[in-house]
């Protein structure tokens, strides 16, 4: 409940306006409740429909079944669907074959509030497209056909960009891209898994859907993965034969999954294995020059005093003189005596020589330190906080 009021929803019973009904569909608990508690609120906001009408409604889901083609649910909202309908949902059409309500029965007519299967449609529509019934089937194609052409521009806008606008937004833009090509048995899943890969988009890496469909993964898919490097995730369907062969033979891997929690893990490790390991700097000792000597082989060579700490051979160092930092750069060689060693601990003297460095003096000091990485994980991020945040922002910036 506290998490519904950060997307503006307030419950009953903290003094707002949506009513909650805790139900659970596993242990059968409050679902006559649910139901009476939305008779109720129908009533009291009078909603009506009226069924002597051409039905209209929304799409709830679809899919593609063997042997029975497209099969889309859909939820009447007004008028009366009949078998036999001529009906339009988002860029797909058909005549309605049968109808199958919740209870899996075949029957002739649904009216307003009435979920029903319906198979009939030429391809499966998209989850949230709205329906209608039409009077003829011309009038059908031309609005299917309309709506296609307009998909196929937005795609090809989208995606077909000249190279030198692939170098201005690369200008624009460092974050790192990760191609996916997401095939699904449903519109539902699909749609659920890409809206989840979003929210890990951000300034250094981000999820690009190359493509989305339902049913199985056929051999365009599996060229368009080829050519792009995309991952291709495969939720509850299995490719074609076809698709296998040529998936082999170009050695595309195909993801399979059957929960949606690990697409979205294996997602954010990737996303995470793009990201630039975070780089800490590890301070690890001080040596005091005391005296410098010149070596043929070596050039300058600094007698230092370790006073803190230990200092590697190898290791990043700077040079303090009256502690304000004139180089910085690495060791190229550490000696104890005449031998090489590779660490001299506080209170131990040794020589030590710059890489291509020789400006040093009696009395400067030397600071030794590493640069050590560490692994970042991308963190989901909120649509709405993000919103806020710039509209703060942008608040605060005209205030």
């Amino acid at each position: 409940k506290t998490e519904l009021m950060s997307h503006g929803l307030v419950p009953e019973e903290f003094g707002g306006d949506t009513m909650v009904i805790e139900v659970s569909a596993k242990e059968k608990t409050n679902l006559d409740k649910l139901q009476e508690t939305i008779l109720l609120q129908a009533e009291v906001m009078e909603l009506k429909a009226n069924a002597d009408r051409r039905a209209s409604g929304s799409v709830i889901e679809s899919r593609v079944d063997r042997g029975r083609g497209a099969v889309a649910t859909l939820l009447v909202q007004s008028g009366t669907l009949k078998v036999g309908d001529l009906i339009v949902a988002g860029g797909s059409y058909g005549r309605v074959r049968a109808l199958v309500n919740d209870k899996g029965l075949e029957i002739e007519t649904a009216g307003p509030s009435v979920p029903v299967e319906v198979l009939g449609l030429d391809m499966p529509p998209e989850a949230g497209d709205e329906f209608a019934v039409v009077e003829n089937e011309k009038s059908a194609r031309d609005i299917t056909q309309y709506r296609r052409e307009k998909e196929k521009k937005r795609v090809s806008l989208a995606s077909a960009k000249s190279v030198d606008q692939l170098f201005a937004i690369a200008g624009k833009t460092s974050a790192r891209e990760f191609a996916v090509i997401v095939k699904s048995d449903v519109h539902g899943s699909a749609e659920a898994i890409i809206g989840s890969m979003n929210k890990f988009n951000g300034e250094e890496v981000k999820v690009r859907v190359i493509h989305s469909g339902v049913g199985a993964i056929n051999e365009s898919d599996i060229t368009l993965a080829q050519a792009t490097g995309a991952m291709l995730v495969a939720f509850n369907v299995r490719p074609t034969p076809k698709a296998k062969e040529l998936a082999a033979a170009q050695k595309v891997e195909i993801r399979y999954y059957s929960i949606i929690y690990n697409v979205i893990d294996d997602i954010k490790a990737a996303l995470s294995g793009l990201l630039s390991p975070e780089r800490r700097e590890n301070f690890i000792g001080y040596a005091e020059i005391r005296e410098v000597f010149n070596i043929t082989k070596y050039g300058k060579v600094a007698g230092c005093m370790i006073t803190e700490g230990i200092v590697k051979r190898g290791a990043k160092v700077r040079l303090l003189r009256e502690n304000v930092v004139i180089h910085e750069g690495t060791l190229k060689t550490l000696k104890r005596f005449k031998d090489e060693v590779k660490e001299v601990k506080s209170g131990f003297e040794c020589g030590m020589a710059f890489e291509n460095y020789e400006d040093i003096r009696a009395g400067d000091v030397i600071e030794c330190f590493e640069i050590q990485e560490f692994a970042r994980q991308v963190e989901a991020r909120d649509p709405k906080a993000d919103a806020k945040a710039e509209a703060k922002n942008e608040e605060a910036s005209e205030a």
